[in-house]
């Protein structure tokens, strides 16, 4: 049967997830469950089977827990577990992890699930789960569900949502379990090409094309994974790259480095471009909007930028498009990540001068040349003579040929060459 891990802040929290503990073996009644103590001092119940001391011998650490600050220990913990779930998964692999608690078990809990592979189901029940997420969930797939109430006593309401987690990680630990043993059998029959693509509204039509051409030549040989460049996007494409969940990258949208450059809402972090040239694996890049920084409702525009062109892209998203200096800074890190690279040959910049979006085409509201030869300059004189192939079209990157040129070019990179 299934086995899940549940863990939380046992001296603040333990009748509530004994009682969530309870639930899941209502539902998986043979299952396995790793009931792990991350509290501030250890507690003593026959349902927990991880305790500090387990925690620092798999660590092999001589850490005086009792003698750190609330901020450290959650820290010291984090880590403990992270290292214990480690040795865990190669010894008696999970299938899903389930917490519960308030702010500091939510963020300990969250430390600990970021580190997970993708795809592992991950829930916490959590009393700030109707806050600001964004540190919180990051570029992982955790799943929160607001606890409401407290986790402070089991009145009727906490049990109902903690029994509904019950149910839920119980159902995912079963479905991923099962998913994972299919996935084995189907890995041994054949090979299929896993590919990553940036997309955003603005870059659609591209990668729509892309698709298409793929599913027209390589029917069931190439899986997509499209990628929308809104920050956490761009980090879990990295992130997928470094747990070799991909095998090429078609990275159209490489608008979250203009949002790191100018300070937008929607960057990657200084992090962007590198997973692919770590892993050495075929990657065909282009610069889909990179027109653009994205801010939320034109209010929040900084004032600094009041005097640029802004672009009301819908009631929460203003756009700025990008200007000389800024287009240069983002060709001069585009050309830094990518000289990281052992293997040059694997890599291929895409130039589209006939409009890197679709409102920077000809006549468009962000149209403009100098801006963009900025870009394309930088870029061309940054890559001279490295190895690294550039390709320069008089299109626009939503143009159906440059999409089945760029499409083309990654599924050659990994050895299926079209016609």
């Amino acid at each position: 049967m299934a086995h899940v891990v549940l863990f939380g802040t046992c001296n603040t929290k333990l009748h509530e997830l004994l009682f969530l503990h309870s639930r899941i073996l209502q539902q998986l009644p043979d299952a396995t469950i790793t009931f792990i103590d991350v509290g501030r001092k250890p507690s003593s119940n026959p349902a927990i089977n991880v305790s500090h001391a387990d925690l620092l011998a798999n660590a092999s650490s001589t850490s005086d827990l009792s003698s750190l600050d609330r901020a450290d220990l959650l820290a010291e913990l984090a880590s403990l577990t992270t290292s214990y779930l480690s040795t865990l998964q190669t010894q008696n692999p999970f299938h899903a992890i389930v917490s519960a608690g308030g702010s500091g078990g939510t963020s300990l809990a969250s430390s600990v699930m970021r580190t997970l592979p993708l795809g592992l189901p991950k829930l916490i029940v959590s009393t700030v789960a109707a806050g600001e997420t964004k540190e919180i969930v990051g570029e992982s797939d955790i799943i929160l569900l607001p606890s409401i109430v407290d986790v402070a006593g089991l009145n009727g309401l906490l049990q109902t949502i903690l029994s509904n987690a019950a149910a839920a990680i119980s159902g995912m630990a079963q479905a991923y379990k099962q998913r994972s043993e299919e996935s084995g059998k189907e890995k041994g029959d054949k090979k299929v090409v896993r590919l990553g693509i940036t997309m955003f509204g603005v870059t659609t039509p591209c990668v729509d094309h892309v698709r298409a051409f793929i599913d027209e030549k390589y029917p069931g040989k190439v899986e997509t994974f499209v990628f929308h460049a809104t920050g956490t996007g761009g980090k879990a494409m990295e992130r997928l790259i470094e747990e070799d969940g991909l095998d090429a990258v078609l990275d159209l949208t490489t608008t979250e480095i203009c949002d790191y450059i100018a300070g937008g809402n929607m960057s990657a972090g200084p992090d962007r471009l590198e997973a692919a040239a770590k892993r050495s694996i075929p990657l065909v890049l282009s610069v889909g909007a990179c027109d653009m920084v994205n801010f939320g409702p034109w209010r929040t525009v900084p004032e600094r930028y009041s005097e640029r062109k802004l672009l009301k892209h819908n009631e929460n998203v203003t756009l700025m498009r990008t200007n000389v200096e800024e287009n240069k800074q983002v060709g001069r890190f585009i050309v830094e990540r990518l000289l990281q690279s052992p293997n040059k040959e694997l890599v291929k910049v895409w130039i589209p001068r006939g409009g890197v979006s679709i409102v920077s085409v000809p006549g468009g509201p962000f149209a403009d040349e100098k801006a963009d030869e900025a870009l394309f300059t930088t870029l061309q004189e940054g890559l001279a003579n490295s190895g690294i192939e550039m390709v320069d079209k008089q299109m626009a990157i939503n143009d159906e040929d440059f999409a089945r040129g760029v499409a083309a070019q990654i599924l050659g990179l990994v050895g299926l060459d079209s016609d």
